[in-house]
């Protein structure tokens, strides 16, 4: 067993090393030099897209609900542990890179929600799409369709579920003293009565879920920056200065050279966004719309929110604090950053916030498994699907995982590889759907 833990750690250090780095925000750079950067001329539209309403169009949910879908399954750890870590690895600095694959992230997220919409398809539990349909239907490439699916099934199981689970518990039982299999029977519970009423269900939630957890987060890390207002414009100076020039060891910080910052910046931006796995056009595909980039245009702003907004947050209340130079791990960064401005109150909100935020990303990833599996095994396996992911719930709340989490980071990468293809390959069909969205738009 061993040596399978050191295979599977060897192959997700490789998947997620450098070449796929470059591949993801190559990817970006080069749509939004296509696209024109569209992403920054058109997110004003965007942000007042996410509640229009199209009643009387093809569709399961709104597209308000199906980008709070993507967002519960995006916005989770990563936000907070995951920021923690980029700071601690790859100093101040790492902040920047995150915030460049935020920007260039959002004409990825844009593209691949085009693609899903206009290659989507009614079945007889709604509409389903995502990479598996662009890549087969669009690209011609049938069996790299099935291979994405493949790797979406198991990730959803591995990061999906398991990992957000066993987080949630061992969050509640540090802060809260309560057990393990408790958190994991309540979590089973409220997963079940959200996932098995399916995608309308899930969209219902998630829209009352996100927004609240959000602007928790937010609020609250504007209120301790407001109470550090002095200490921002050194935050930020830290940020720009050590995106291009080494940060030395200082307090309990062991120092962090320019290409740290950047590596650890890029890939922790990559895995909080999630822009090009492909897991956010498998819920864009949902929206009840009559045009791709309608829907596109609000799945963009995803990665801003999720990146730009609560990512930042988290780097500045780190930043205006002075544990990330004392040597607090990446796991405590954020919450020993809180309390010295709010105390054991800011350790419990974080506390709870990330438990919302892992529960959030466990209920937006049976949708992306749920799909998945129908596109493997037909609309039938669908009922069956939903109980085996309810029911792994308890598994992943009392277990030890370091084996699911290099899994699931190597199913993650695995589902990078065709999605991107499917991208550069399709390109042209995104400009094409753009220019005639913004002519008509101006006629």
């Amino acid at each position: 067993m061993q040596k399978i833990e050191l295979v599977i750690a060897t192959l997700s250090g490789w998947v997620w090393g450098p070449p796929m780095l470059t591949l993801l925000l190559g990817t970006g750079l080069y749509l939004t030099i296509l696209l024109k950067g569209m992403q920054f001329r058109a997110l004003p539209l965007a942000l007042k897209l996410i509640f229009h309403k199209d009643h009387h169009h093809e569709g399961d949910i709104s597209h308000f609900a199906a980008l709070m879908t993507a967002l519960a399954a995006t916005v989770g750890i990563g936000n907070i542990v995951g920021v923690a870590t980029a700071i601690t690895l790859g100093g101040p600095g790492a902040v920047f890179w995150m915030w460049v694959t935020g920007m260039l992230g959002m004409a990825t997220k844009y593209a691949e929600a085009v693609l899903a919409i206009k290659y989507r398809e009614k079945g007889p539990h709604g509409m389903r799409g995502g990479p598996m349909y662009y890549l087969a239907k669009g690209a011609g490439l049938p069996w790299l369709g099935t291979m994405f699916a493949i790797f979406t099934a198991f990730a959803a199981f591995g990061i999906g579920n398991m990992t957000q689970a066993n987080a949630t518990a061992k969050i509640f039982e540090s802060t809260f003293n309560i057990a393990p299999h408790i958190t994991g029977w309540v979590l089973m519970i409220l997963t079940g009565l959200v996932i098995l009423g399916g995608i309308r269900a899930i969209g219902r939630f998630t829209s009352f879920l996100v927004p609240f957890m959000i602007i928790a987060y937010v609020g609250t890390s504007l209120f301790v920056l407001f109470m550090n207002i002095e200490k921002i414009p050194h935050a930020f100076s830290l940020i720009f200065y050590h995106a291009f020039n080494p940060i030395s060891a200082t307090g309990g910080f062991v120092g962090a050279t320019i290409a740290a910052a950047m590596r650890y910046g890029i890939a922790r931006g990559v895995f909080s966004n999630e822009s090009g796995l492909g897991s956010a056009p498998i819920a864009a595909a949902a929206a009840r719309t009559n045009d791709p980039v309608k829907q596109a245009l609000v799945s963009m702003t995803q990665t801003f929110i999720d990146t730009l907004v609560v990512c930042t947050m988290t780097a500045l209340v780190i930043l205006t604090a002075t544990s990330w130079t004392q040597g607090v791990s990446a796991a405590e960064l954020t919450s020993a950053s809180m309390a010295e401005t709010l105390g054991d109150t800011g350790k419990m909100i974080v506390a709870i916030t990330t438990a919302l935020f892992a529960y959030s990303t466990l209920i937006g990833w049976n949708y992306y498994g749920e799909k998945a599996i129908e596109y493997l095994f037909g609309p039938r396996a669908i009922a069956t699907y939903r109980v085996l992911f309810t029911a792994t719930v308890i598994i992943g709340a009392t277990t030890s995982l370091e084996f699911v989490w290099n899994f699931s980071d190597l199913m993650n990468g695995m589902m990078a590889i065709p999605n991107l293809i499917g991208l550069l390959l399709l390109a042209k069909i995104v400009k094409s759907e753009t220019n005639r969205y913004f002519s008509e738009l101006k006629n």
